[in-house]
């Protein structure tokens, strides 16, 4: 009998918007495992943390290249594709062993989520399961109670990676949207914002739902800093009363 592959979403940083199904997994599972920057404490452990037993097996995922080589480059796709192979293959060995592996992913485990890179190549072949969590766009909208579509409004989610032109094309056809993956990605993002008409009204939430959050207009933020774990929402709901 082989353990269980389990995909388990921690929530956006609060730690009690974790699930009880959640809790659960984290606290029966044979293995913890998550993914961070090496060198970096992750996110995802620290929210998860309360909930771990002793005599778990905790293993640590860590990137070998972030932000330091453009995601384009070659020699970038070649490491993380091997990593991701590599951490697969960990996570496999455990669970050959007859060990639940609880994989913690921020925000929601198939959204946007490193967990996803495991799940296909692992899914397929061992017994899994998918616990959804609270996404990083729903707690950052619900922190600033700010409603972003109602009615027939089409809600556009946009990476902040893609070019200028493409983020003002797309802003422009949208009602409401989300601009997710800021970090030095802000200055482009805030241009095409302005280019599609869309800066007024723009928010930008930093860290959202934890005790550092900031929130506040995106054109009263001074200066082009912003972590990676920072949004920006675009409001439809054009006639709100």
């Amino acid at each position: 009998m082989t353990g269980r592959l389990i995909g388990v979403g921690t929530g956006p940083g609060d730690p009690d918007l974790l699930t009880l199904k959640a809790v659960r997994a984290i606290a029966e599972a044979d293995v913890v495992a998550w993914f961070a920057k090496r060198g970096n404490p992750s996110n995802a452990r620290a929210i998860a943390a309360a909930h771990f037993r002793p005599g778990q097996i905790e293993e640590a995922l860590d990137y070998p290249v972030t932000t330091e080589i453009h995601r384009h480059n070659e020699d970038y796709k070649a490491r993380i594709g091997g990593f991701y192979a590599d951490a697969a293959r960990l996570v496999a060995d455990h669970l050959d062993a007859g060990r639940d592996v609880a994989v913690l992913s921020e925000g929601d485990p198939l959204f946007y989520g490193s967990y996803m890179h495991l799940h296909v190549r692992l899914a397929p072949h061992y017994p899994h399961e998918v616990i959804p969590g609270i996404t990083a766009m729903s707690g950052c909208w619900s922190a600033a109670g700010l409603p972003l579509v109602q009615g027939d409004d089409v809600l556009t989610i946009l990476p902040g990676t893609l070019e200028q032109a493409e983020l003002a094309r797309r802003l422009g056809d949208a009602q409401g949207a989300v601009i997710m993956k800021l970090g030095r990605n802000l200055p482009k993002v805030r241009a095409a914002l302005a280019e599609a008409g869309r800066l007024d009204g723009a928010v930008y939430v930093e860290r959202g739902t934890t005790d550092r959050s900031v929130i506040l207009p995106l054109a009263e933020k001074t200066g082009d800093e912003a972590p990676y774990f920072s949004l920006v929402l675009v409001p439809g709901w054009s006639d709100r009363p």
